[in-house]
């Protein structure tokens, strides 16, 4: 007679306090892709076009972060943690007083349509992120713009609007500065994990 299997074999832990069974799908993998749009001038624009410049205007110029790296395209399969850019702010080789590294995640959107998808995918960040900022284009309605900096200042997600202009963006003044959380620091591992997976550079780029 055969070893019968074990029955831990059969179910999985996709996530803190959920099982299910082996080989069930997830239901978390999403498509990859860009949001596009046709810009005034007639250039085709994608939201990935501004992650860069993004990364390195909050570095650069807002100092809020030490290392960054553009990510979006739901790349990392889930989604609930594949922000457009993420960030992290760390003690450097020469500050006297050591401090926890902070990551920063930010949600990119082209379309002055969707404030709301964008401030949804910012929320869902918030486990594994100290600082959150959504940016948007300044051609947001002035009704879209007030809600939105409204729910921002209520749940401390940081706001920003940018002129969308592949060539040249523009970052305009903070209209909400993020504030900072302390994350649950198993959504940060997790998440530390996944980027691992899925690209290891980036990983040792912003965590070691």
């Amino acid at each position: 007679m055969g070893l019968g299997k074990d029955p831990l074999d059969a179910v999985v832990k996709p996530s803190r306090g959920l099982y299910k069974p082996a080989g069930a799908s997830s239901g978390e993998a999403v498509m990859v892709g860009d949001t596009e749009q046709i810009a005034p001038s007639g250039v085709r624009i994608r939201e990935s076009d501004f992650y860069q410049p993004f990364a390195e205007w909050l570095k650069n110029d807002l100092d809020e972060v030490t290392d960054v790296a553009a990510l979006g395209g739901a790349s990392m399969k889930t989604k609930w943690g594949t922000p457009d850019v993420i960030e992290v702010y760390k003690p450097l080789a020469g500050n006297l007083i050591r401090f926890p590294l902070e990551i920063v995640s930010v949600e990119i959107k082209i379309d002055p349509q969707a404030p709301v998808v964008a401030f949804g995918q910012a929320m869902a960040y918030r486990p594994f992120s100290a600082k959150t900022y959504v940016a948007m284009p300044s051609t947001l309605s002035e009704e879209d713009q007030s809600r939105l900096e409204s729910l921002s200042m209520l749940f401390g997600i940081g706001l920003v609007l940018f002129e969308v202009d592949k060539d040249q963006p523009q970052f305009f003044p903070i209209r909400v500065r993020a504030q900072r959380f302390s994350p649950d620091m198993f959504y940060v591992n997790e998440f530390a994990e996944r980027l691992k997976f899925h690209d290891s550079q980036v990983f040792e780029l912003l965590f070691r």
